[in-house]
């Protein structure tokens, strides 16, 4: 049996930021652990804000990769009175996953062995994974269906159905002309959006994603509103001539109340339900639970998600914790009542009728 100090379960950008930063920052071994080899598919649209760029010290110079850029994004919003079309200053950054993540592991320094956990239990102080490694932490990486929240979070973490989210999405290589980011919020009565994300160098992600448990009981089902969605891409000039085959896959938004610590065990990323409440975003909340893991296995204090980025919109401060504590209680704002107010199916516009052809840039 292997003795290892941290063991780290999954690759992913939340466990390869704790094992990053407890070598560099600490000069602390650790293991990772996964059941797919790098680089791998990752179902994802790819979008890093400028907080993941600094808290990662990652140089877009420098960066070996495709790394694209957005000072604009372009959305639509379907509510009831009509279509409202706003264009966002900002800066945003879009990168390719299978990328991504292989270099964030490949920096972070840490051994990594292909293996799929099966079995973990604990032996006094010591983490037991499948009779061949003994840690002395714990740290679960491997996203929705991570083997450590599992054993060690399900019954104290439950997880609602009220904040599960299931997405449509894929990324393939095309010679896109559009190079802007475009988002289309609450159309034909989806509660959540689509997006389009450029990739660079001839890769583009297309998606749409929403609440589960507004998708249910939706006038349109998800695979009808991905019919739909790449037709209107067809029309709008913005993809033609694919033969589109979506994947889709599932995880879970931020709750107010998460418990991410268990002794010495601890859930990040995905794997504690950490996306943003109101654009449902992960990479950054992965990073960000990653390295505050780390800190807590060195100095010992605790892991609280309390603080940690809960919308992507927004930045952390005093409006965001009044937002929090005055509108959003439940953590539910914007399901239950900013992109559920979308038009329903059903009730025509032209641009149902006739998706409006805009020239590509």
């Amino acid at each position: 049996m292997r003795d290892v100090d941290v063991l780290i379960i999954g690759g992913g950008p939340a466990g390869s930021s704790c094992a990053w930063a407890l070598k560099t920052k600490h000069g602390r071994e650790s293991l990772i652990l996964d059941k797919t080899e790098f680089p791998r598919l990752k179902l994802c649209a790819g979008w890093i804000t400028p907080l993941v760029v600094e808290q990662l010290e990652l140089d877009p110079a420098t960066y070996p990769h495709r790394f694209v850029t957005f000072d604009t994004i372009h959305a639509e919003y379907f509510g009831r009175k009509g279509v409202r079309r706003v264009s966002m200053k900002t800066t945003q950054h879009s990168i390719r996953r299978t990328e991504f993540d292989n270099w964030l592991l490949q920096r972070s320094g840490a051994e990594v062995i292909h293996h799929q956990v099966r079995e973990i239990r604990r032996d006094g102080d010591h983490f037991i994974v499948d009779d061949q490694f003994r840690a002395n932490h714990l740290v679960g990486a491997g996203g929705t269906h991570c083997p450590v929240f599992r054993t060690f979070f399900k019954d104290i973490n439950p997880r609602s159905k009220e904040y599960q989210i299931g997405a449509l999405e894929e990324e393939f290589e095309y010679d896109y002309e559009d190079p802007n980011c475009h988002l289309w919020f609450g159309e034909n009565g989806l509660v959540g959006y689509s997006w389009y994300v450029p990739k660079g160098d001839g890769w583009v992600n297309v998606g749409i994603g929403g609440w589960s448990e507004h998708i249910t009981t939706a006038p349109i089902t998800l695979r009808d509103q991905w019919d739909f969605f790449t037709a209107k891409l067809k029309s709008m000039g913005l993809v033609r001539d694919h033969d589109f085959k979506p994947k889709g896959h599932t995880y879970y938004v931020r709750e107010r109340a998460k418990v991410g610590q268990n002794g010495r065990a601890y859930i990040v990323g995905d794997a504690a339900g950490l996306a943003t409440r109101d654009l449902a975003e992960g990479i950054g909340p992965a990073v960000e639970s990653g390295l505050q893991a780390a800190a807590s296995i060195v100095t010992g204090k605790p892991y609280r998600l309390k603080h940690m980025t809960k919308y992507s919109m927004f930045n952390r401060g005093l409006k965001t914790e009044l937002l929090e504590r005055f509108f959003d209680r439940r953590a539910r704002l914007f399901s239950d009542r900013i992109w559920s107010r979308g038009r329903p199916a059903g009730v025509p516009t032209k641009s149902d009728r006739e998706p409006e052809k805009v020239p590509a840039s």
